[in-house]
């Protein structure tokens, strides 16, 4: 036993000063491995405790753990240096520097824009509605009262996905209808009166596609907003009420409003809303055409069961794109979608 004794100080010694000395995270593990692995000098030691009689083994035991702990100690304090040093900078730090400030992210203008819009209409009593982007020809056109020959269901206008494989449209339409990117979130109102029984007051902000080509005002894909109103005894005159508001809570309080007689299939009577405000004069322009609206067409609450002779509504749309050119002054909605930071950061 006195030969085993006498090996474990000078074994602990030199394992410490070995350990201490490691110049890096690497050679502080090798090192760990070369004195307590599975094969380490140490771990050696330590088996052969076995061979030692059962008087010896308690005191040979005892300075062997005591030996071990000194070892893990060195170990922790070596590595905690390491780590340290290797988290500081490479080059010396100039402490009298000014700051760097991180970069804020913001929300993108037309987020910025759609939250707006949100929240006037919530302010008199519209809740906020939602629907798939992949559409059927029912919901986007048929219920929707749009003729089969409408030029909006062409293939140069829509952008067709093939057939509906499980429909729930298809007895409605005596086959199955056809999938699209929806144009417009008008299915959605169409979807939503389905579901739910009058009063409806709803807005839909989502994303629509057109086959249109790139340029300063128009895109393949862009962001437009619905509002939809049902209830008994409901007139133009409300639909006005709220178009004035909603845009002079978006534009400021100087906008005026003038409603011209159109068409739309879904509608009846039609209406296209030009506005006029300090904004407009500025571009050089008397009026801008700024959104599609109209009374709810008798034929579209026949399609989703509510009885015209009961129930009135209005709906109307426009493009949150159109909104927020005007609002920052942008001529060209290329730039909302090319994700420049610069231009990004004005927002």
């Amino acid at each position: 036993m006195p030969g085993l004794l006498d090996e474990i100080e000078p074994l602990k010694q030199t394992a410490v000063a070995e350990l201490k000395a490691a110049p890096d995270l690497a050679a502080l593990e090798q090192t760990k491995g070369a004195w307590l692995g599975a094969n380490g000098k140490f771990t050696a030691l330590m088996k052969r405790l076995g061979t030692l009689s059962k008087e010896e083994k308690p005191i040979a035991g005892k300075a062997v753990n005591a030996a071990k702990t000194e070892l893990e100690a060195a170990l922790v304090s070596r590595r905690e240096e390491l780590e340290l040093k290797a988290s500081l900078p490479k080059e010396p730090t100039d402490f009298t520097l000014p700051g760097r400030r991180r970069v804020l992210g913001k929300l993108h203008p037309l987020t910025q824009v759609t939250e707006d819009i949100v929240r006037s209409f919530r302010k008199i009593g519209f809740v906020v509605a939602d629907g798939p982007e992949i559409e059927d020809e029912y919901h986007c056109f048929d219920a929707l009262n749009t003729p089969a020959d409408h030029s909006a269901r062409d293939t140069q206008d829509t952008f067709y996905l093939g057939t509906d494989p499980k429909p729930e449209s298809a007895s409605r339409t005596g086959g199955n209808p056809k999938l699209l990117l929806r144009t417009h979130t008008s299915s959605v109102q169409i979807r939503v009166m389905e579901k739910q029984p009058p009063p409806i007051r709803i807005i839909v902000p989502g994303r629509v596609y057109r086959r249109d080509n790139a340029d300063a005002t128009h895109n393949p894909t862009f962001q437009q907003v619905e509002g939809l109103y049902v209830d008994k005894g409901v007139t133009a005159a409300d639909l006005k009420g709220t178009v004035e508001f909603v845009f002079r809570e978006l534009m400021g309080e100087d906008v005026k409003i003038r409603f011209r007689p159109h068409y739309f299939s879904y509608t009846e009577p039609s209406f296209e809303i030009d506005f006029t405000s300090a904004l407009v004069k500025k571009m050089g322009k008397d009026w801008l055409e700024i959104a599609g609206c109209g009374m709810v067409h008798p034929k579209v609450f026949e399609n989703v069961g509510y009885d015209p002779e009961v129930w009135t509504g209005w709906a109307f749309g426009f493009g949150i794109e159109r909104i927020a050119m005007i609002r920052y002054g942008i001529n060209d909605i290329r730039l909302f979608y090319e994700n420049d930071v610069r231009f990004l950061r004005q927002f």
